[in-house]
């Protein structure tokens, strides 16, 4: 059994950088999609509600691109002895351990933007809807190679249950 202060001591792997620019666009395509309600709101609805619309949508999605690559830095994975332990946050950070017996399903998406870029998320899936986690942001071999890896040891750690 692992305690807390092995968190402390071994080391995060963190996702690779390009996941900044995943979040940039994504968070440019939402403020685009806001600031065109806006705009439907001052030409067709001829609203003043369209300004408040549109000022918000900027300040929001402005925060959200200045803390992209705090985000993204907060984001990180260990595989330790029985367990993963995956982590992110910057304010509410999450930090969730899932024990490899308890694997369900080891999934590899690529959206338009992360596959341009050559990166993949991992989700992990359990039999507890809660305890499912997604890592975003990682190079495509090297998601392949963790899903492999973690395939093997759910595999290893049922046929000893």
């Amino acid at each position: 059994m692992s305690n807390g202060l092995e968190l402390a001591t071994v080391e995060w792997r963190r996702v690779s950088p390009k996941q900044i620019g995943v979040e940039l666009v994504g968070t440019l395509l939402s403020a685009l999609v806001l600031i065109a309600v806006g705009v439907f709101f001052l030409a067709v609805v001829r609203t003043p509600f369209g300004w408040v619309i549109i000022g918000a949508s900027v300040v929001l999605h402005g925060i959200m691109a200045i803390l992209a690559a705090r985000r993204v830095r907060s984001i990180g994975y260990q595989l330790r002895e029985d367990d993963l332990v995956f982590r992110r946050g910057i304010m509410w950070q999450r930090i969730v351990a899932v024990p490899y017996g308890r694997m369900q399903l080891v999934d590899i998406t690529r959206g338009p933007v992360a596959r341009a870029l050559g990166l993949a998320e991992l989700k992990l899936v359990t039999a507890a809807a809660v305890t499912s986690v997604t890592i975003p942001g990682l190079v495509n071999e090297d998601a392949e190679g963790l899903r492999d890896r973690l395939v093997e040891l759910a595999e290893s750690r049922r046929a000893g249950l």
